[in-house]
């Protein structure tokens, strides 16, 4: 029996990268075995496996949320009180005996960090988190103020478990630099092990389909966020309608107000100036997948990522993305179907994205080799992930 800690998608609304890595593991691992999601009760005080009401919340369809973080209702948090007032009450509760491993898929809190020790000194099994990213070090000028604050003690909670599954080779590097960096000695195994990427697969015969007539439409997916750099898309799209060039350019995700507004301002005066532009916040998966239907190609100019789904995503429905030369994005793109490119730079990314808009030859060639690839699936994952975990020796009982 495998445990999944969902502390925290199972109390909240929002679907980002992280939530969709939660969720998408889950259906995988109960498709090959059994497997108990559990959560830290903060109320109650204890690791308990998941109620009714949130294995309930975790099937019910995406909706837009305005807020990340999780929110626990009022009877929730009253049940969990007086729970943690029984004489009976124990740090960790109702958990099955045959436990064969525990995965942490979350970034957890420090709430939740405090509370391991206890999981971990009723668990004789081996822990494994997946690692997704140290963007907020490596970018904290377009990070949160409070999640560069807590990273690097939850960089040293890691080294906790008894291994770390990377999701890309510069997520495990950036981790293994940081703790060398940091002086600390050797730290448990960081494998890099590739995300699935098949969560928005169809079998309909129009997702391949390529819209090359005008008006041409160009896609870009990711929250409007400091570090997804929309404002140079946004410059760089000025450039190429200033000269003439004729598109749409359709963005969609989620505004994290932080260090979104400043794109926010720029879409709306563009809007206001006549541009064809469209931004639909964030959008459900039907309509995520119609989106990619109709367009042409795809960009997706982040500075940096863990990952990078959307490059998946666009590849998953045959269609050229223009991204990112460096990092985890490059390590996807660089396999075909994909045009690589200094995003940092404006004049460069406007020179690539008028090369497709006016070479056919080139987007049809891109389109050919973007239908090509097939991504990973997550039970392919799931069933890689825990055959790794089954093989770890237990660093806790080490001497």
């Amino acid at each position: 029996m495998l445990l999944l800690d969902l502390s925290h998608t199972s109390h909240s609304a929002a679907r980002t990268g992280v939530q969709r890595v939660a969720l998408e593991l889950r259906k995988a691992l109960r498709a090959v075995g059994d497997v108990e999601e559990i959560t830290h009760d903060p109320h109650a005080q204890t690791w308990r496996p998941l109620q009714a009401w949130e294995r309930s919340s975790l099937d019910q369809p995406a909706v837009a949320a305005k807020k990340r973080g999780a929110t626990w209702p009022l009877r929730a948090q009253v049940s969990g009180w007086w729970r943690r007032q029984a004489r009976s009450h124990t740090p960790v509760t109702d958990f099955p005996s045959n436990v064969s491993g525990l995965i942490f898929p979350e970034v957890f809190t420090i709430r939740t960090a405090r509370a391991l020790p206890s999981l971990f000194d009723a668990i004789s099994a081996p822990k494994v988190a997946i690692f997704h990213d140290a963007i907020a070090l490596r970018l904290p000028e377009f990070s949160p103020p409070g999640t560069v604050a807590r990273f690097p003690a939850y960089l040293e909670e890691l080294r906790q478990f008894d291994g770390i599954a990377a999701v890309s080779e510069d997520s495990r590097q950036s981790l293994l630099d940081y703790w060398q960096w940091a002086g600390w000695g050797p730290g448990p195994e960081v494998i890099t092990l590739p995300l699935g990427c098949n969560h928005l697969a169809t079998s309909s015969p129009e997702v391949n389909q390529t819209s090359a007539s005008p008006p041409l439409r160009i896609l870009s997916v990711g929250s409007l966020e400091g570090r997804k750099n929309h404002l140079t898309l946004l410059n760089a799209s000025e450039i190429l309608w200033n000269a003439g060039q004729r598109f749409e350019l359709d963005l969609i995700g989620g505004l994290q107000r932080e260090t979104g507004v400043t794109a926010l301002a720029r879409i709306e005066a563009l809007q206001r100036a006549g541009r064809p532009l469209t931004y639909r916040g964030w959008v459900n998966d039907d309509a995520l997948i119609a989106a990619y239907r109709s367009a042409t190609f795809t960009v997706y100019p982040s500075l940096m990522e863990g990952f990078g789904f959307p490059v998946w995503e666009s590849l998953l429905h045959g269609k050229p993305c223009i991204c990112s030369d460096q990092g985890a994005v490059a390590e996807t793109a660089r396999s075909g179907g994909c045009e690589l490119v200094d995003t940092r730079n404006v004049a460069a990314l406007a020179e690539c994205i008028g090369r497709l808009l006016s070479d056919p030859n080139r987007l049809e060639s891109l389109t050919v080799a973007a239908q090509k690839r097939r991504p990973s699936r997550w039970i392919d994952y799931a069933r890689e992930l825990t055959t790794w975990l089954a093989t770890l020796p237990l660093k806790r009982n080490l001497a």
